[in-house]
C-alpha cells in the first residue's frame, strides 16, 4: 500500500467518525472588536452564516471589510487581552468563540487549518521542508518518524511539487513563491482537517501561478471532502469555485447568495460596484479599470444608516437614516442590506433623481 493511500486512509477514518447531521461550521451573531486608544474597532460586526461539509464559501469584500478577522476569529487565532469576542461559532459540539487554548490548539491542524496570504511569513524560515511537515504529522498522528516522513514527501507530491525528495530537505527561501504556497497547503491539509480557511492564497503570486494555486485547493477540498472558506478581495476568483458567497463590508455581510443566484440577481450596490470593477478580458487596451468612488467607512465611528451610503449612487434619505436589516429575497437562501435594492423601479429611479440633483447642483456652481 503506498503511503499516499495510507494517508488517504488516515483522513477517511477521521471523516466518517464524525458525525454528518447539521451543519459543520455554525456561526451566529459573531462580533470582534479591536481595543483602541479611540475606541472599539467594530471589524466583524453581527455575522452569521452555516458551512455543510464538502462545500465552499467565497468571503468577497476590499481590504478592511472584516473579511481576514472574520477568519482568525473563528479560529481563535487573535489576541484576547485586546480583542473582544460574542455570539457563537459552532464546529462539531465546540462552540470556538469560547474555546479555551488548549481545546483550540487540539483542533489547529487535526480539525481546523488555514492558508494563510504570505507563506514566508507561515513558515519557519530556519527550519527545512521536511521537519516542518513531518512535526505537524507527528504532533497530531501516532506515527513513527519514518512514517510521517514517508507522508510528508507524499504531501508534497500530492500538491504538485517536483523533486518532492530533493526539496524536503531545503529551506522555505530556496523556493519560488507559488512553491512555498504549496507547501503551506500541504502542511495545512497534512493531518486531514475538516474546515480549511484559504485567506488570499494567491497574493503577490503571477496570474499563472494563481490560478494553479486556486485549481489546486479546489482539487484537494473535494477529493478530501473539506468544507472551505475562501477569503478573496476579487469575485472573479469565487466565481467558479465557491458554492455560496458571503459580501463584507464595514464588518457586516451585506449580501449572501448561492453563487450562481448572486451572479445572476445583484442586489446591494456595493456588490454591483464589486462587479464592476473586475478587469474586463474584452476590453481595449489601456482601458481605463472602474473604481469604487470614496473610501471605507471609519469603523470606530461609522456612519449612521447604511454603512454603504456616502459610497452609493442610488443613496436616499431613508439610507442615511436608518441601517437596512439582512433581508432575504425572493429568491432561495439570497440576502441582502439595501432598502432600495439593485434592479427594481425603485432603484432606477433614485439614481434618476441622483443624477437630475448632481447636474442640477453643477449648473448652479457653474453660475456662481
Amino acid at each position: 500500500m503506498s503511503a499516499r493511500r495510507r494517508r488517504s486512509n488516515i483522513g477517511e477514518e477521521r471523516f466518517e467518525a464524525a458525525p454528518l447531521d447539521g451543519p459543520l461550521l455554525d456561526v451566529v451573531d459573531l462580533k470582534t472588536a479591536f481595543k483602541t486608544p479611540r475606541g472599539l474597532a467594530r471589524a466583524v460586526d453581527g455575522v452569521s452564516f452555516s458551512l455543510e461539509r464538502g462545500r465552499t464559501l467565497g468571503v468577497v469584500g476590499e481590504s478592511g471589510s472584516g473579511k481576514t478577522v472574520l477568519s482568525r476569529s473563528i479560529m481563535g487565532l487573535l489576541p484576547k487581552k485586546t480583542v473582544e469576542r460574542s455570539g457563537t461559532a459552532m464546529f462539531e459540539g465546540h462552540d470556538l468563540v469560547t474555546a479555551s487554548d488548549d481545546e483550540l490548539r487540539g483542533l489547529w491542524g487535526a480539525q481546523l487549518a488555514m492558508v494563510f496570504q504570505d507563506p514566508m511569513t507561515s513558515l519557519n524560515p530556519v527550519m527545512k521542508i521536511g521537519n516542518q511537515l513531518t512535526e505537524m504529522l507527528r504532533q497530531h498522528l501516532d506515527i513513527t518518524k519514518d512514517y510521517s516522513r514517508e507522508l510528508a514527501l507524499a504531501l508534497l507530491q500530492s500538491v504538485g511539487i517536483p523533486e518532492a525528495e530533493r526539496r524536503l530537505k531545503e529551506y522555505p527561501h530556496q523556493m519560488s513563491g507559488g512553491m512555498r504556497q504549496r507547501v503551506v497547503i500541504a502542511v495545512a491539509i497534512a493531518c486531514g482537517p475538516k474546515l480549511l480557511f484559504a485567506d488570499e492564497p494567491t497574493t503577490a503570486l503571477d496570474v499563472t501561478v494563481q490560478a494553479q494555486i486556486l485549481d489546486l485547493l479546489q482539487e484537494q477540498q473535494r477529493e478530501r471532502y473539506m468544507a472551505m472558506i475562501l477569503v478573496t478581495h476579487d469575485l472573479g476568483v469565487v466565481a467558479g469555485r465557491a458554492d455560496d458567497i458571503a459580501v463584507m463590508y464595514a464588518g457586516r455581510v451585506v449580501e449572501k447568495a448561492p453563487t450562481r443566484t448572486l451572479f445572476g440577481a445583484v442586489r446591494h450596490p456595493y456588490t454591483e460596484a464589486l462587479m464592476r470593477s473586475i478587469p474586463k478580458l474584452a476590453a481595449p487596451s489601456h482601458t481605463k479599470l472602474t473604481a469604487i468612488g470614496g473610501r471605507p467607512p471609519d469603523i470606530i465611528n461609522p456612519p449612521s444608516g447604511c454603512k454603504f451610503s456616502p459610497r452609493c449612487p442610488y443613496v436616499q434619505p431613508r439610507c442615511i437614516e436608518e441601517e437596512p436589516p439582512l433581508i432575504d429575497a425572493a429568491e432561495q437562501g439570497h440576502a441582502f442590506r439595501c432598502w432600495i435594492p439593485v434592479g427594481t423601479p425603485e432603484n432606477r429611479a433614485a439614481l434618476d433623481a441622483n443624477v437630475k440633483a448632481g447636474l442640477e447642483s453643477a449648473i448652479a456652481m457653474a453660475a456662481v
